[in-house]
């Protein structure tokens, strides 16, 4: 039996700021991971956040990026080992002790942004980052850019993996996703959207941009959630999914 985990990037509102669907989309989904503070929400928002993702019976994931609320942490930065092992405990920590208080209990951990592609390609962050979830609760399941040194740095510490792939985001040979940057980063249709999800999850695969197909391992799938039509989205794609005869649900340890 096929089987995929849905997951998608939540409680990034601030303040008196809002950002994406989270309500709406937490029915469609598996996995939620939530922001931490540093990137993006706060404290009220993590509980939130927390409180509606059990309310669906989703499964709860820490969402650490960098330390740059303005950028949305998705500009890069020049950080150590060290700092990457103490922002991603700090951020961890915080949300696994909300989680705790609410009675649930954290599942997994998924970087963000530009701290997600740096530690898939570089070894030394990847092992920061890996470490420090490891050392705060090695039962914690690492997510990574399937095929990237994160994945690599979480099994040679000890810890679970879950080889991610993204429905709406385009891939270069290299496996790497295309820089937001680039006009063609993006794919906005749902029907282009979930026949790359099916092809990765039945055939191991992806079409890249330049036309070449490359093999690559899905355990989960990341939605976006704060796109104009994430809403529609997501719920289509698992809709397609599951017409494909896919099981979605929650990635089992």
């Amino acid at each position: 039996m096929l089987t995929v985990d849905l997951n998608c990037d939540m409680g990034e509102s601030f303040g008196a700021y809002k950002m994406g669907s989270d309500e709406e989309i937490l029915p469609f989904i598996t996995s939620a991971n939530i922001a931490c503070g540093f990137h993006a929400g706060d404290p009220s928002t993590m509980r939130k956040t927390v409180q509606m993702a059990m309310k669906h019976d989703v499964k709860l994931g820490a969402h650490p990026g960098l330390q740059d609320l303005i950028g949305f942490g998705r500009r890069n930065m020049d950080i150590s080992y060290k700092e990457a092992y103490d922002l991603v405990q700090y951020q961890v920590g915080a949300l696994q002790g909300i989680v705790k208080s609410e009675g649930g209990t954290l599942q997994h951990v998924k970087a963000h942004g530009a701290l997600y592609n740096m530690a898939a390609t570089n070894a030394n962050l990847a092992e920061g980052i890996a470490q420090a979830v490891y050392d705060l609760d090695p039962n914690l399941i690492l997510y990574g850019m399937a095929g990237g040194k994160l994945l690599e740095a979480g099994e040679k510490v000890g810890l679970q993996t879950a080889s991610e792939v993204f429905a709406d985001r385009t891939y270069q040979e290299t496996g790497m996703l295309t820089s937001r940057r680039e006009a063609n980063a993006l794919i906005e249709n749902v029907d282009t959207a979930s026949a790359q999800v099916i092809r990765m999850v039945t055939e191991n695969k992806v079409e890249t941009v330049q036309g070449k197909d490359i093999m690559i391992q899905a355990d989960t799938v990341c939605i976006h959630g704060d796109g104009a039509n994430a809403l529609a989205f997501a719920r289509q794609v698992k809709e397609k999914v599951k017409e494909a005869g896919i099981t979605v649900q929650a990635f089992q340890k």
